[in-house]
């Protein structure tokens, strides 16, 4: 078991570096830059861009950030880095990334069921790194683990998207809304869902163990 925990974290390393690197390429603040290219009417409007530097920028930080938070040992060795790197990354959510999706959300223009997905899993993001945050503050280190895994699955979103558009884009035409819609709710529930089902495989391992 502790393998398999070693090679998931190695695995996800591997696919976070590049897309945490792209992410903060976007520092250079040119609104021709990559993407953008293609939001230049949301960019026109005052609204887009701000939510997309506070989203994109942040989430670069904090897709990597995560990864080591959530590492079994690592926060139990270093524990004053860990608390440090824990506020950039739920003030990095809070402040940031979970609100500028959530505007960006409202320029996708992909139909109602696209819109509605980028808008829930925004709002769940936000929760579960509330609650991590929350928890943590009143000592309930097993409840902080928990939601810190849940925020971290909705991360992980950001890798898991990008990896359904490039493998759908061989088979299907994303420019169909259904086909994107699709796309925009596998790149988070599945997550939430393998989260759901490690955390409650360990805490019946727990159970069984302590009795």
């Amino acid at each position: 078991m502790r393998r398999f925990k070693h090679v998931g974290f190695i695995f996800l390393l591997l696919l976070a570096v590049p897309l945490a690197i792209n992410a903060l390429s976007y520092f250079n603040l040119d609104s021709n830059y990559g993407f953008l290219k293609l939001k230049q009417r949301a960019i026109e409007t005052g609204w887009y861009l701000p939510a997309y530097y506070a989203h994109v920028l942040v989430a670069g930080i904090i897709l990597l950030i995560g990864l080591f938070q959530i590492h079994p040992t690592w926060g139990l060795r270093w524990r004053r880095l860990h608390r440090t790197l824990g506020k950039v990354y739920v003030g990095g959510i809070l402040f940031f990334s979970a609100p500028g999706g959530l505007v960006m959300s409202l320029f996708i223009n992909r139909g109602p069921w696209v819109l509605t997905s980028f808008i829930t899993q925004c709002c769940l993001w936000f929760l579960c790194t509330y609650l991590a945050y929350y928890h943590i503050r009143n000592g309930d280190i097993q409840s902080h683990r928990q939601w810190v895994l849940r925020s971290y699955a909705l991360t992980l979103a950001a890798i898991t998207l990008r990896a359904y558009v490039f493998l759908g884009s061989w088979s299907y035409d994303l420019g169909q809304p259904e086909a994107y819609a699709t796309i925009a709710w596998l790149s988070w529930v599945p997550n939430l869902l393998i989260c759901e089902l490690y955390l409650r495989v360990k805490s019946k391992r727990l159970v069984t163990v302590q009795s």
